[in-house]
């Protein structure tokens, strides 16, 4: 989590903040999708995390990217901006965001999956129709629009 976070937490403790994200949904050569299990609360998404102070959003897309899975992400499309009460969130430590999710995705990233293991528990590449279970709550509406349309286009 972002310094700025952080530092907002020391101030409000865990009352909700408006949080900006930055995710990439990566999609492989055959048409699968990247997710990882999520170390703090075990359900799966795609990788992202909080924009910082004066960062350029699709930077903090591919920063995150690289934190989480250790992947560079080549182009990046924007794929949709996501908000209101389907992203608000209560984390497992109790702090609590209304977060605005702008997403991307990327079908040309280069480098092995390494996982940072103190984010990420597990990570696997799943068929669009083949999600795992749980989705993470707060991504799980924007995982599953994303899969359905993905599906679709592979269908023809």
């Amino acid at each position: 989590m972002a310094d700025y976070i952080m530092d907002l937490r020391r101030i409000v403790g865990k009352r909700p903040l408006l949080q900006v994200g930055a995710s990439v949904i990566c999609v492989s050569a055959a048409g699968e999708i990247l997710l990882q299990k999520r170390r703090d609360n075990h359900c799966w998404c795609y990788p992202g995390g909080a924009v910082e102070l004066d960062e350029v959003v699709e930077d903090a897309a591919r920063r995150e990217l690289h934190e989480e899975m250790g992947i560079k992400a080549g182009q990046l499309k924007l794929w949709g901006v996501f908000s209101g009460p389907q992203t608000h969130y209560v984390y497992p430590n109790g702090d609590e965001v209304s977060c605005v999710d702008i997403v991307y995705t990327c079908h040309d990233y280069e480098g092995t999956v390494k996982p940072d293991p103190s984010e990420v528990e597990d990570f696997g590449f799943f068929a669009p129709e083949d999600l795992p279970q749980p989705l993470s709550p707060p991504i799980a509406h924007i995982l599953l629009k994303f899969a359905e349309e993905l599906a679709s286009d592979r269908r023809g």
